[in-house]
């Protein structure tokens, strides 16, 4: 698949199936999470992976929307340094998002409301900030809701010169 059809069809869910996310998988995901680009080359983003049921409802205690996330086979939390821009982060999860849709996988994002207590599950050290947690796993082909949410049409949110300019 290629990097535009993979961002395009990309689709996040909340529906996976049991099977393992496969360690060279896992490893190209990360990679691509590693070479996303961060402001004046901090490389300020550190991944935190988590396959271990019982860590994993731990750290879904800690986000107000997250109690789904154990069903996930892979929970990779996106940690900052102190130095660290929430954009990099943004940045590093998204290429790991778009790489695991070109490998079959699907993910989700999904925000840790309480950040003390995510870092605390995770081991990270005190300053540093869990940015998001990415839920990785093989979809659920009865996941009814995949790929029918309707996208706004690019002409009624991109804009030429001034914003609402034709």
């Amino acid at each position: 698949m290629d990097a535009y059809a993979a961002i395009v069809s990309k689709r996040d869910t909340r529906s996976f199936t049991a099977d393992p996310v496969g360690d060279d998988d896992l490893r190209r995901i990360l990679q691509a999470g590693r070479m996303a680009g961060t402001a004046k080359n901090r490389q300020s983003n550190r991944f935190v992976v988590l396959r271990d049921q019982a860590r994993k409802s731990e750290l879904a205690a800690c986000g107000q929307f997250s109690a789904w996330i154990p069903t996930a086979p892979v929970n990779i939390a996106v940690v900052m340094t102190p130095d660290g821009r929430d954009f990099d982060a943004g940045r590093a999860a998204q290429n790991m998002m778009v790489t695991a849709h070109a490998l079959g996988l699907a993910s989700c994002p999904v925000t840790m409301h309480d950040n003390d207590c995510a870092r605390n599950v995770l081991g990270a050290p005190e300053g540093h900030t869990v940015a998001i947690v990415l839920a990785i796993g093989h979809p659920d082909p009865q996941d009814p809701g995949r790929m029918n949410a309707p996208r706004t049409p690019l002409d009624d949110l991109a804009f030429q010169e001034r914003w609402g300019g034709t």
